[in-house]
C-alpha cells in the first residue's frame, strides 16, 4: 500500500460520522468512487451511504480518499413560456 493510501485510509478512519467523503477504492480492473455520507468505519471497512445505497469498503482497497462539500441544491423545474 502506497504512503498515498495509507494516508487516506486513515483519513476515513479519523473522519466524523456522517462526513461528507469521496472514497477511491480498487476493484477488478481498476478503480471506483463512492461519493457520500460516512456511515461506520471499523479496523476493517468503511460503510458510505451513496444515491444507490450502502457501499462496504475494505480499507485495505482505499486509494484516495477526501472530504466533499455537500450536493449542489435540485434545480427548479422547468416551465414552459406562456402564450
Amino acid at each position: 500500500m502506497s504512503s498515498a493510501a495509507v494516508a487516506a485510509a486513515r483519513f476515513v478512519t479519523e473522519a466524523a460520522i456522517g462526513t461528507r467523503v469521496v472514497v477511491r477504492r480498487t476493484i477488478e480492473g481498476g478503480v471506483t468512487d463512492a461519493v457520500g455520507y460516512l456511515r461506520a468505519c471499523g479496523p476493517v471497512d468503511c460503510v458510505v451511504e451513496t444515491k444507490r445505497g450502502l457501499v462496504t469498503i475494505v480499507l485495505a482497497e482505499i486509494v484516495a480518499a477526501k472530504e466533499v462539500p455537500p450536493p449542489p441544491a435540485p434545480r427548479a423545474p422547468r416551465h414552459p413560456f406562456a402564450d
